[in-house]
């Protein structure tokens, strides 16, 4: 990465769309793709190359003209501004079946992302493995969590617990909360959240589906 414009205000837009080229130029590395040019990368991600090279260039300049992306050299370069090149240690509170099928989602270790811990309340789950990774009592969470330098917090509880939870998960140290409950939870402001609400993401379906009818 040639500059790296740590002033500019990068949009939320941006930031999102980030992930996608780092999939794709990942995806095409294994294609056994070398260079890739901003209209190919584009149309496999239906993105304009006009807004892949906008929101490059927002971050340093890449890529040679009349050339193209080096695709390994993009890759690398993306994944540090979204820190990929380090392990972030995970934790999962709650394992009902959203939880017990993020705990066994094999794609969180190729991209740096380490499942440490899992906690739950119930008695039947406490001491269970998933993944060769301890389901532990909630209560344990401060400890653990220090122990194991846990950075990201997955909450997959229900909505009437999840502030308490994030509460927990901020007191423990935790810097970064994956939300999937379907609430808005506070935090500190050094805490950074995401919240996934599965009910919205089928609503806008069902929106437009029923827009073609």
């Amino acid at each position: 990465m040639k500059e790296n414009k740590e002033n500019a205000v990068i949009s939320k837009a941006t930031i999102d769309r980030l992930p996608l080229y780092y999939r794709t130029l990942k995806l095409s590395q294994e294609e056994g793709i070398e260079i890739i040019s901003s209209e190919e990368l584009g149309r496999k991600i239906g993105v304009t190359p006009e807004q892949i090279r906008k929101d490059l260039s927002a971050f340093g300049e890449f890529g040679k003209k009349g050339v193209g992306y080096y695709v390994r050299e993009l890759m690398r370069n993306i994944g540090e501004i979204l820190g990929l090149n380090r392990t972030w240690n995970i934790a999962i509170v709650g394992v009902g079946h959203l939880g017990w099928a993020l705990a066994n989602y094999a794609n969180f270790s190729p991209q740096g992302f380490q499942l440490r811990a899992i906690f739950d309340i119930d008695p039947e789950k406490i001491g269970r493995y998933i993944n060769e990774v301890e389901i532990f009592h909630i209560d344990t969470m401060n400890e653990i969590i220090s122990a194991r330098d846990i950075q990201i917090g997955i909450i997959t509880v229900p909505a009437d617990h999840a502030q308490n939870i994030a509460d927990r998960l901020v007191e423990a140290g935790i810097k970064g909360i994956w939300n999937f409950a379907p609430i808005k939870i506070d935090v500190p402001p050094n805490v950074h959240v995401i919240s996934e609400d599965l009910s919205v993401g089928l609503s806008s379906i069902s929106y437009y589906i029923s827009r073609q009818h």
